[in-house]
């Protein structure tokens, strides 16, 4: 890299949840870990042990947090809590099995499905919404952390959001990439740009399964 100023970036999400496993619907709501993603969150946690970090930062969301509190037990690193490293409010489709978003909702469902990154869930928010305010958060991290190495615990549509991002892939675009639970993956922040390293790494699991859904 030259020796040129950069941060590195580790992103994970959250432990499976019982609501992963269910396919409804979390957003701004939760569930506990089940006790596969609490096997996964302590996965995370021994691979993360020994490796130096200089802030370990989390989603204020339960499954979140207590994925962020197993690492910060082997780690020592104390928990920033950001709001802003929310997943995406899901508005009225909170709650409800993925399944059943067309029968009870077919309007928004219709809308919802079209994938339109303006589109505000009502009650909600819209994918430009959820993508400027992680987008900015991390923004802000990565200015405050220069050429120095930060974990962040999370979401999938935060993932996917810098993801998009950082691929120069349009929000409204179909996902072509997994977002599974626990999955590590790395970005470079340098000379204002967003380089990715690595995408949805597991292979620290050792074969504990990992649900991947971007609305979960």
């Amino acid at each position: 890299m030259g020796g040129r100023q950069m941060t590195q970036i580790f992103l994970v999400r959250h432990g499976e949840t019982v609501w992963n496993t269910q396919c409804r619907i979390q957003g701004h709501l939760d569930s506990p870990l089940t006790r596969t993603g609490l096997s996964q969150a302590k996965a995370l946690a021994k691979h993360f042990k020994s490796q130096k970090f200089a802030a370990l930062y989390g989603s204020d969301l339960g499954r979140a947090y207590e994925t962020a509190r197993c690492i910060s037990e082997k780690n020592g690193l104390p928990i920033v809590i950001d709001q802003r490293l929310r997943e995406r409010n899901f508005g009225i489709f909170q709650g409800v099995i993925k399944n059943d978003l067309k029968t009870k909702f077919p309007e928004a469902f219709r809308y919802y499905q079209a994938n339109d990154a303006d589109y505000v869930i009502e009650e909600g928010e819209s994918l430009k919404q959820l993508s400027k305010r992680c987008l900015d958060c991390f923004e802000e991290l990565v200015q405050k952390h220069v050429d120095e190495r930060i974990l962040i615990v999370t979401h999938s549509g935060v993932l996917v959001s810098l993801f998009k991002h950082t691929l120069n892939i349009p929000l409204d675009a179909p996902r072509r990439f997994l977002s599974s639970n626990c999955g590590i993956n790395v970005f470079y922040y340098q000379d204002k740009t967003w380089l990715l390293e690595r995408l949805g790494d597991l292979s620290h699991l050792h074969g504990v399964k990992s649900i991947d859904d971007s609305s979960l």
